[in-house]
């Protein structure tokens, strides 16, 4: 007897399961598109892995909003384009996913228990109320107030400010139209009630310093430092692509910082950059990174059991940029500060239990506050003031490369000996 054709019930079995897969894979991707902050290569490895851990293979192309996937299965091959925005808004399905990727690459599921897990994770409900998010967005925004002014006078008007973003950003969770234009929208609304109401005297600082804090959750400070790391691990088209993509989030902002001037009539030298006489003690400067903290975990949808390790990685970062900025200058500092919570998050994200190392770095990132310079750069040259406008834009650049390198680099140190994660 000799081998012939698969007989048709088992060619049908065979063309179900490799459907499955593909179907598995493609939902897999999009999800890991939608909250790609760390960038193409964490989502080629988490892909790949899957495919392999339920009887397959699986290749890509990958792009910051979209991916190419090949899926090889059963003696089949299929192709499937998946498209999905980036964002970084629901971090808790992130944390989610890691465990349901970890029993899949070990094999402990099949296709079809793996496919309802993550139709579980893609179809549960945030897990914090509309109003949270509102809260999160306010304190994230007041915990980083000190670091533009460390005044009582900043912290009241961020207050104040970043309920009004706020609320654009959760309504622009139901209204997709504005959602398309939000950075626009908020950095015009903040840029007129700051020039008419908070900025009157030059004594209370300058107007971006004023609202910068308020603008600091849509400023996109992981987009830069993401595209940097891909151009750096050399995901040219990836990089490229986000650079573009974050430099023009950032003009948008800037045009609306610009609006607001316009329609208010003011001189353009009104956008001077002048820090107010600070008056906060310390205790409230090292109170901040806990509110800081708590706001990024209600603004991001972070599981609220991760409370105490972030807040431990976000001292530790500013810790560490403080004081080796001390003694190698800013640059050096944030270096550093990128490279050791680089290396601890993706430690503590190798470990069973524990959550991705995306999450892990977030509120660390956030800390490095390199979305700020280019927004301080952009008014500061429309203020009039080149050289200090140019100055902020160079630092933007060496700072985001810093950024990028120093968290890459702290992931390969961390990597075992014989490489992967």
């Amino acid at each position: 007897m000799t081998d012939g054709p698969a007989p048709p019930r088992a060619k049908r079995e065979h063309e179900r399961e490799h459907e499955a897969l593909v179907g598995f894979v493609g939902r897999l991707t999009r999800l890991l598109l939608g909250s790609s902050g760390e960038g193409a290569e964490q989502i080629e490895r988490s892909v790949t892995s899957a495919a392999r851990g339920l009887g397959g293979s699986a290749s890509l192309a990958v792009l910051p909003d979209a991916a190419t996937v090949a899926v090889d299965s059963h003696g089949r091959r299929s192709t499937v384009v998946v498209r999905a925005f980036p964002e970084v808004f629901r971090m808790d399905q992130v944390a989610a996913l890691k465990p349901l990727l970890d029993d899949v690459a070990a094999g402990r599921l099949d296709t079809a228990r793996a496919d309802r897990r993550l139709t579980a994770i893609t179809d549960a409900p945030p897990p914090y109320p509309w109003w949270a998010k509102l809260v999160g967005i306010v304190l994230f925004s007041v915990g980083f107030a000190p670091l533009m002014q460390p005044t009582w006078y900043e912290v009241g008007s961020t207050a104040v400010l970043a309920a009004v973003a706020a609320v654009l950003a959760v309504a622009a969770d139901r209204l997709p139209r504005l959602a398309k234009v939000l950075p626009l929208i908020v950095s015009v609304t903040i840029s007129l009630i700051t020039l008419e109401v908070f900025a009157r005297t030059p004594a209370h600082g300058g107007p971006v310093l004023l609202m910068l804090p308020a603008l600091f959750f849509f400023v996109p400070g992981d987009y830069l430092s993401a595209a940097a790391a891909e151009l750096a691990a050399g995901y040219l088209t990836t990089g490229a692509i986000r650079l573009v993509y974050a430099v023009a989030l950032l003009v948008q902002l800037y045009v609306g910082v610009v609006l607001g001037l316009v329609i208010t009539g003011r001189s353009r030298h009104a956008l001077f950059d002048v820090a107010a006489q600070a008056d906060l003690p310390r205790w409230a400067l090292f109170a901040g990174w806990t509110v800081f903290t708590a706001g990024a975990l209600l603004a991001f949808a972070m599981p609220a059991r991760l409370l105490g390790r972030l807040l431990l990685l976000v001292y530790l970062t500013v810790g560490v940029q403080t004081g080796f900025t001390k003694l190698l200058g800013e640059v050096g500092g944030t270096f550093t500060a990128a490279v050791v919570l680089g290396a601890v998050a993706t430690r503590l994200a190798r470990r069973p239990g524990q959550p991705p190392r995306i999450l892990l770095v977030l509120p660390g990132f956030f800390t490095l506050t390199v979305g700020s310079l280019g927004m301080r750069g952009l008014t500061a040259l429309a203020g009039g003031y080149p050289i200090k406008g140019f100055r902020d834009l160079t630092e933007l650049v060496t700072i985001v490369t810093a950024i990028g390198m120093g968290l890459l680099l702290g992931a390969v140190l961390a990597e075992r000996p014989g490489g992967g994660d």
